[in-house]
């Protein structure tokens, strides 16, 4: 059983940097916008990152964690501060995640996840049913760290949510891993916001991970409440993460 969640999940961390790309050729429209954005890069971060991971079929394998995370001088750092939970889902899952994310960006990887041409083919594709411009987002590689999908942008052309099922299954114990990000500009720096995964796996059933990042400050600047117009934790998280002690 651990092993099939630390499949499921931990090649699902990241970078949270989102590049734009100012080389791609586009007619004038909102993804040309998107592309064309001169946008601040987030250099550095401090965010108290909300984490929970649950199955639909047993509660016996649900668990919550809050963290510290933090990026400064390119790389990525953590400190748990609370946790509840199976230790199973906390340490195979929550903790793997950190880990691996901490990895793919100490160790100079993090471009590879992310949004840029040298990862992805992108095309319009019209609007969604809000009347959004979507850009489909196509992996020029398969890579579990890439989406197969499409992303959503505002009027201005500025990145809102990123949604589809990774490029490449973990393993074969895992199929149909689902993501959903979503992005908002705090700071004057377009960050994610929220995270959610479910992924199928085999003996196990639907497993999810739901993430929510609280910034406090970007690129060495602190976050003022009212910069925070940013989705709600997911139900399930904001109800059970107000524990500070580490259960069992």
């Amino acid at each position: 059983m651990r092993i099939l969640w630390v499949i499921a999940f931990t090649l699902l961390g990241g970078s949270a940097v989102m590049t734009a790309d100012t080389t791609s050729d586009f007619s004038d429209n909102p993804i040309t916008r998107f592309f064309s954005r001169t946008e601040q890069p987030l250099r550095e971060y401090r965010a108290l990152r909300r984490m929970h991971a649950f199955t639909e079929n047993s509660s016996k394998y649900e668990a919550w964690l809050d963290a510290w995370t933090e990026l400064k001088n390119g790389r990525f750092s953590y400190q748990i501060v609370s946790e509840r939970g199976s230790d199973t889902v906390r340490s195979k899952v929550l903790r793997a995640v950190l880990a691996r994310e901490q990895e793919l960006i100490n160790s100079g990887n993090a471009e590879k996840g992310e949004l840029i041409a040298a990862n992805y083919d992108f095309a319009e594709a019209g609007r969604d049913a809000n009347g959004a411009p979507i850009v489909q987002i196509k992996p020029r590689r398969s890579d579990v760290l890439l989406v197969d999908g499409h992303a959503v942008l505002n009027e201005r052309g500025e990145l809102v949510r990123v949604e589809g099922k990774l490029a490449k299954n973990p393993s074969f114990w895992t199929s149909l891993v689902n993501i959903v990000r979503r992005y908002a500009r705090i700071g004057g720096v377009r960050v994610p916001v929220a995270t959610e995964t479910t992924a199928k796996v085999k003996f196990v059933g639907t497993a999810q991970m739901e993430v929510v990042y609280d910034y406090h400050s970007v690129n060495g600047r602190a976050v003022a409440v009212s910069e925070l117009n940013v989705p709600p934790a997911p139900a399930r998280t904001a109800a059970q993460s107000d524990s500070s002690a580490v259960e069992k």
